[in-house]
């Protein structure tokens, strides 16, 4: 029975990859950083990270896209695809050498939580947007480390529920050297997407978060194929918060300063962070009380 599923579902996953990867550059004004993520999404996720794009991101009329993803779901998702797409690279790969080392669930854990949290966080998320820090990645970093971490906790809890409870129940499933492994891992990632939906609900709601980004025709670089590149035109909903100027001749992106103000302190209340952040570890620490004491032994 998986073996048929797992069939289908590679079958499925080449031609929506293809159709993603080749599409979103030709027809979709997107930032490339959110191309990436919705690319290397659909590798993992097949015909449902198509789906997604499709419904969420690619653009129905032309000169339409800043305002067909201006709705408050398509925004959260944008999100949540950027979080997925970073940290999961690195929390499945460092599922993958784990499984590879034997490790058990402690070290596992610890070695998946910061190959994601490092590359999301570090990459995906400072470096790939320092533009909207004016170019300083340090200054990007700090930005956007509270988010990662809110969003990492959730995405991370949703995998391990996945991983940790289906791989002993199948042969082969933790062996990165056979199908059933990437296929459980894939799933796992679609579960910790729903479950970091809701906090980047929350963070898009309160200017935490970027959704997604219109990029104008006019303010590409000259190598559009840089993910630090784009130089982006914010869409409205969330141009209420952060106001930038473009400069024709460098094509990168000036924040004014009360955008630098509003990008250094997002208009949730500090007590407010606090408590997520209480609410992102409980999650996080519930789901591994849960897979601790219940999730079957390897």
């Amino acid at each position: 029975m998986l073996d048929g599923v797992m069939l289908l579902w590679w079958i499925l996953t080449v031609p929506s990859f293809l159709f993603v990867a080749i599409d979103i550059f030709r027809t979709t004004p997107e930032a490339t950083v959110m191309k990436w993520a919705f690319i290397i999404l659909t590798a993992f996720t097949g015909p449902v990270g198509a789906f997604f794009y499709v419904l969420g991101c690619r653009e129905p009329l032309k000169g339409t896209h800043e305002q067909y993803v201006s709705v408050r779901w398509r925004q959260v998702l944008g999100s949540t695809m950027h979080c997925a797409a970073g940290d999961g690279i690195g929390i499945i790969f460092g599922s993958a050498i784990g499984a590879g080392l034997a490790l058990t669930l402690w070290p596992d854990f610890l070695l998946e939580y910061v190959l994601g949290f490092s590359f999301g966080w570090g990459y995906f998320q400072a470096f790939a947007m320092k533009d909207m820090a004016g170019g300083d990645y340090l200054k990007s970093l700090r930005m956007t480390f509270l988010p990662e971490f809110l969003s990492m906790n959730c995405l991370m809890s949703g995998m391990l529920l996945v991983s940790k409870f289906w791989m002993p129940r199948v042969s082969g499933g933790d062996d990165p050297g056979r199908p059933e492994f990437w296929f459980i891992m894939s799933i796992a990632l679609l579960a910790g997407f729903i479950a970091a939906y809701p906090m980047n609900w929350w963070m898009v709601s309160n200017h935490m978060k970027h959704g997604m980004i219109t990029v104008l025709a006019n303010e590409r670089q000259d190598d559009p194929s840089s993910m630090a590149g784009d130089s982006a035109s914010v869409d409205r909903h969330h141009a209420e918060n952060m106001s930038m100027s473009h400069n024709d001749e460098t094509s990168s992106v000036t924040p004014t300063p009360e955008a630098e103000a509003t990008m250094s302190m997002p208009t949730a209340a500090g007590s407010l962070k606090i408590r997520m952040s209480i609410v992102s570890v409980g999650v996080l620490a519930i789901t591994l009380g849960v897979v601790t004491f219940f999730a079957p032994m390897a």
